[in-house]
């Protein structure tokens, strides 16, 4: 067998394999061994580009290749469902259709509607081709590249399953609440403002323009309506249970209702049963299974005739508010918090529910001792919605008023322009501030300290030992009279012995004591276990690399993605801090709020210190010097516009540098040509035929390397 045989073989393999695990849930290989069928596919592909197929397993992991959103329009419109919420409306719903049927018997097939994104998926000879949103209705954004990420959609239809050679089926993309957890705990610890529900974070998601971040968050999608000139079912019912033999996820919950009381009790069920699935939904879809039917009832100018949505009602509880008290997170937003008294909501026991901003407690008219009703916002977050005015008395305490100054520092809030949150500008010494920063610093992903943990944290900043992440690089152990401890700068163990042991000593300086935290030694060696991995885990991260020490810094909305093209940009700490907002902006995926960020944090005098001491310190503050593979752009200033299909701008970049070129981001009488890819901006054009400046494509520009 031939490697390029191998190739085919390997994807049939693989994409027969994701849907065992993915569709199915029931896996036939070992993780370890699709791992390592998957690495093989990858090693080949690497040496056959000629092989190249979007379809291919291997490109589940998303690129960072940056592509606009274009506009294209459905085959068949994406209409939007009428929705009900009551029992009544239902049988309306039920007798209108016995009506438009002239009494014809029918059956209803019943089926959960689930909260997420609308997509659209057609297929061509069993191949996905097109992956469209809504949008209008009438067309959608093309967001193929990042549904190529989703691993319970299928790329390539097993042969011989007997799907017609075009069809589209559609359905909903949607964020499992695991996935939905962990993104919100990590956006927490970014402080980044959270997802309010799953809906919400997978439309954002599935929006994104870098594919890696869409596959990095783990989406799945539902499909729930088969479309297409060959389908060869007669009700909506057998068409999906055909899907799901084509290998697509078509959910268990479907029932196909002969009464309308089989549709209540089908609501009623599911009503209970729905907190127990692992993704979220909203209410129940009701469609007329008959095809010929449903060509019966037609359409309005909205919605199918032959279809209705039920929608649940949001769990709703009346409980007192106690009080309200201010949180501060690692950024300086200053979040209110309910506290209540405990009440039964969706399953658990409700506390606490967040008020999020001063707008939200001045349009609820909060006062201490109110009855409020309270939500769970997507299921999960629980939120207050209204306040049962007439139950406020003699008894019901002063109005809620968001505080003015830090809960912790007690210094003034402010609340930026265009923001609806406050924020404590002592970020230099207020504490829940440097705690977070340092818990930001340390984290896996950033300068990956273990040894510290939240509450480590909290008790070297609390003891005085840390001020901010630079003085981890000053501690060091001393050991004395059987003891361990760990200290920051020059401490004499004499200084020790009189901080532990006042009372030892008359003449002890109490004012001058050394903040220090013990720690045990081992009985046999005479070390401490814990202490030196600490220390070894500190002196490690010096050799972390830059882009991780610059999400590391905690710079406001620069995470990991927006770190890593910030420093293959810059390359240098240097670099980046004599950036002008103009050269900020021309980087990938770096807009106007990540500029404006990161101009003010190397502006803030506090910040611009601490990231000295930390590079003299001997914390990495550039990435590694490149090797130049050619000289074929020596002198040349070389603009990279549009999108491409062979490369993603940042190998362009890489290769204009490794070729002995100068990347620039704006175009001037001094630009050499422009890298033009699909979609370049017209003003870009008009500009550049104005400056005489030519325009390469990549075919031309990868033959003059």
């Amino acid at each position: 067998m031939t490697e390029t045989e191998r190739i085919l073989v390997l994807r049939a393999e693989l994409h027969e394999h994701n849907r065992h695990y993915y569709v199915e849930n029931a896996p036939i290989i070992s993780d370890q061994e699709f791992d390592r069928l998957m690495r093989e596919l990858s090693d080949l592909e690497a040496l056959h580009p000629e092989m190249s197929d979007d379809n291919s397993p291997t490109r589940r992991v998303g690129s960072d290749i940056q592509k606009g959103f274009r506009q294209v329009e459905h085959k068949y419109p994406m209409l939007s469902l009428g929705n009900t919420y009551n029992r009544e409306d239902v049988r309306s719903f039920y007798e209108r259709v016995s009506q438009g049927l002239g009494g014809q018997p029918f059956e209803v097939c019943c089926e959960l509607k689930f909260d997420g994104l609308s997509i659209s998926l057609v297929y061509e000879d069993g191949r996905l081709v097109r992956a469209l949103t809504r949008g209008d209705g009438q067309k959608g954004d093309d967001v193929t590249a990042n549904v190529r990420t989703i691993p319970s959609i299928p790329l390539q239809l097993a042969p011989g399953s007997g799907f017609p050679k075009e069809f589209e089926i559609r359905g909903e993309v949607l964020m499992p609440w695991k996935s939905f957890d962990r993104l919100n705990l990590q956006r927490e610890a970014e402080g980044e403002p959270l997802f309010a529900n799953p809906r919400n974070a997978a439309s954002g998601t599935l929006k994104s323009k870098d594919s890696r971040v869409v596959a990095n968050r783990h989406l799945d999608a539902y499909l729930y309506y088969l479309l297409g000139d060959d389908i060869k079912g007669e009700s909506h019912y057998e068409n999906m249970l055909m899907a799901r033999e084509w290998g697509f996820r078509v959910s268990d919950a479907m029932k196909r209702a002969r009464s309308l009381q089989e549709i209540y009790d089908f609501i009623d069920f599911w009503n209970e049963e729905r907190h127990a699935l692992p993704v979220a939904t909203d209410g129940i879809v009701l469609k007329v299974d008959d095809i010929r039917q449903q060509q019966m009832l037609g359409y309005t100018a909205k919605s199918p005739r032959w279809a209705i949505a039920y929608k649940f009602q949001a769990e709703r509880a009346l409980t007192r508010l106690d009080g309200v008290t201010f949180q501060v997170g690692r950024t300086g937003a200053v979040t209110p918090v309910a506290n209540m008294e405990p009440v039964l909501l969706a399953g658990t026991v409700v506390r606490r529910a967040s008020l999020h901003n001063a707008d939200i407690i001045r349009s609820l008219d909060l006062h201490v001792g109110d009855y409020v009703y309270v939500e769970k916002a997507g299921e999960i977050i629980p939120q207050i919605v209204g306040v049962e005015t007439s139950r406020r008395d003699d008894a019901t305490g002063e109005k809620v008023e968001f505080t003015a100054t830090c809960p912790e520092c007690g210094t003034p809030l402010v609340r930026y322009e265009g923001e609806a949150a406050h924020y404590c500008p002592n970020d230099a010494s207020c504490p829940p501030q440097i705690k977070g920063k340092i818990e930001h610093f340390i984290e896996r992903d950033a300068m990956n300290i273990m040894g510290l943990g939240a509450e480590k944290v909290d008790e070297y900043v609390n003891s005085g030992l840390l001020r901010d992440a630079s003085d981890l690089y000053s501690l060091h152990a001393v050991q004395f009279d059987g003891y361990w401890a760990l200290v920051r700068g020059d401490v004499s163990a004499e200084n020790l012995r009189q901080a532990i042991f006042p009372g030892l000593f008359d003449n002890a300086d109490t004012a001058d004591r050394p903040p220090f935290i013990l720690f045990t030694a081992d009985s046999k060696t005479g070390r401490s276990v814990s202490c030196d991995n600490l220390l070894r885990a500190i002196a490690a991260s010096r050799e972390v690399a830059f882009d991780r020490v610059l999400y590391a810094l905690g710079i406001r909305f620069v995470g990991k993605v927006a770190a890593k093209s910030l420093a293959s940009h810059f390359r240098s700490l240097d670099g980046l801090r004599h950036a002008s907002k103009e050269d900020l902006l021309s980087v990938d995926g770096i807009g106007e709020t990540i500029a404006q960020s990161i101009l003010d944090y190397f502006a803030n005098p506090s910040d611009a210190a601490f990231v000295q001491r930390l590079a003299d310190y001997g914390v990495q503050m550039s990435m590694p010097e490149r090797r130049q593979l050619g000289n074929a752009l020596e002198g040349l200033s070389i603009v990279i516009s549009g999108t491409f299909a062979r490369h993603s701008r940042e190998e362009y970049k890489k290769m204009i540098e490794d070729h002995g070129g100068k990347n620039v981001g704006s175009i001037s009488k001094k630009t050499s040509f422009i890298l033009a890819g699909e979609n370049m901006g017209p003003s870009k054009q008009e500009k550049a035929q104005k400056l005489g400046i030519r325009l390469l494509s990549e075919e031309e520009f990868l033959d003059m390397l």
